[in-house]
């Protein structure tokens, strides 16, 4: 095994993870907001969308799937604006008063947030393949690149997870809900402008 592979890997995995990010104010808001229980659903979520994302990634590897940057860039378009339409949403409830907020987190929304990230769309299809060649072997390689993911990144959100659930109460739990939709709209739209940007290139 290159050890030094993995541990580029696993650095690589961490800054990712430990970053804000869509998956990072999903999860605080609904720590925020729903109780550790419902976060903890959340992460699963976004947990077997990097998993899935990860086979795209391998499939990619081997040669049956293939993603041109036009694709790539309209597929982080897509997720942009999925991530965008479900911040406004919740800052719309937001505004109709705290009884009226429908549950944001969850199995299924964490999992529609993580498999419309751009930011790990960008990872796992971009990035991913070049930690590849840590073992001589594809499958065992794909285990050991895909455990390290699962570990690390239960382990980062259930730290915001707790810290949240610490530190945060009352008031300050509904300011964190509103900036966490506030910064969800922002990351959407800074993947729409990048990613319409990329595709105007390569049409060029």
């Amino acid at each position: 095994m290159n050890m030094a592979l993995l541990a580029a890997y696993m650095l690589a995995v961490l800054l990712l993870l430990a970053t804000p990010g869509p998956v990072v104010a999903l999860v605080m808001g609904t720590a925020a907001r729903e109780g550790s229980r419902r976060a903890f659903m959340t992460v699963l979520g976004t947990n077997s969308a990097s998993l899935m994302l990860m086979v795209l990634a391998a499939l990619m590897l081997l040669g049956v799937v293939a993603l041109s940057p036009v694709m790539l860039s309209l597929l982080g378009v897509l997720g942009s604006l999925y991530i965008g339409w479900s911040a406004v949403s919740s800052l719309m409830h937001k505004a109709q008063g705290v009884e009226a907020v429908p549950a944001r987190g969850g199995l299924l929304r964490g999992f529609l947030v993580g498999i419309s990230n751009p930011k790990d769309i960008l990872f796992f299809v971009a990035f991913f393949p070049q930690f590849i060649a840590i073992t001589d072997d594809f499958t065992l390689s794909m285990l050991t690149l895909s455990l390290v993911w699962v570990v690390f990144d239960i382990t980062v959100l259930s730290l915001y997870i707790l810290t949240v659930q610490r530190l945060l109460s009352g008031r300050y739990a509904l300011r964190l809900e509103r900036l966490s939709a506030l910064f969800l709209l922002a990351v959407a739209l800074f993947g729409i402008v990048y990613n319409v940007g990329e595709m105007s290139t390569h049409y060029h």
